[in-house]
């Protein structure tokens, strides 16, 4: 590990963005229970205690098991926890599916944070956006910067590597969980985005989650649904008697073909 005057780098980041969390007096941070979220609010408690409140919203595009997830991993956090409805299916410019969808999600979320944020006379919103994500097609990311929401992982430079290095000292249960998108991120673009076709994706990817795979995508084309596996899980997946159970399963859900 690289050092500085004998202190290793990333405990000088660690140092900053403790610094940085309690220059904001108090903050609301943006909850989804994943790898990023979950260590920025775990750094904004020990920074903040009870002044950081974690919400986390629920969504169409949520799945629930991920939901539940958030609930237990806030609690075991200790941090103040508090939930919030997101309509972004409500969003012509989300439903539709463009390119720039995400831009839409995040617009929708930080705008129902935003009253809980003055509720408890909150000054700042942060969310778990890291330096890894700048560059990439980040619509997402433009909503945040527009609406005033912070990024103190990005502006630190905590990298993912690093947050599941610490994440994994700090003893988080996210520590090793593998990276997950939304279920709208199942559709190609332009295909319209329903609550029924989540609901059907979620049903796909659970059923998935229930046999022990840990990484995967449902891709989602009309009556084809095509699976997508890390290249360990692939022989697997494809062998006779789990290839019959998933086709049995998706086709009794209306998928015509896998």
């Amino acid at each position: 590990m690289q050092e500085k005057d004998g202190i290793p780098y990333i405990d000088r980041k660690l140092s900053q963005l403790h610094e940085l969390l309690k220059s904001y007096g108090q903050i609301i941070v943006a909850f989804s229970g994943g790898v990023d979220s979950t260590f920025l609010a775990e750094a904004a408690h020990r920074a903040l205690g009870q002044n950081a409140l974690a919400v986390t919203a629920i969504s169409d595009s949520y799945p629930e098991r991920e939901m539940k997830a958030a609930q237990d991993i806030a609690k075991q956090l200790g941090i103040r926890f508090e939930t919030v409805n997101s309509d972004e299916l409500e969003i012509e410019g989300y439903a539709s599916n463009p390119t720039n969808r995400c831009y839409f999600c995040k617009t929708e979320l930080f705008d129902q944070l935003r009253p809980i944020a003055e509720k408890y006379k909150i000054g700042t919103i942060v969310y778990g956006a890291i330096p890894d994500d700048v560059g990439d097609h980040r619509p997402g990311m433009d909503a945040a910067k527009q609406m005033g929401i912070r990024a103190p992982l990005i502006e630190v430079n905590l990298t993912k590597a690093e947050i599941r290095e610490v994440s994994e000292r700090w003893e988080l249960p996210t520590w090793d969980k593998p990276a997950f998108a939304c279920l709208s991120s199942r559709f190609p673009y332009g295909t319209r985005i329903t609550r029924e076709k989540l609901r059907l994706i979620d049903q796909a990817e659970q059923f998935l989650y229930d046999l022990g795979i840990r990484q995967f995508r449902v891709r989602h084309h009309e009556e084809l649904a095509r699976i997508e596996v890390e290249p360990q899980e692939i022989e697997r997946v494809a062998s006779k008697p789990i290839r019959t159970q998933i086709n049995e399963k998706f086709k009794s859900l209306g998928y015509q073909y896998v």
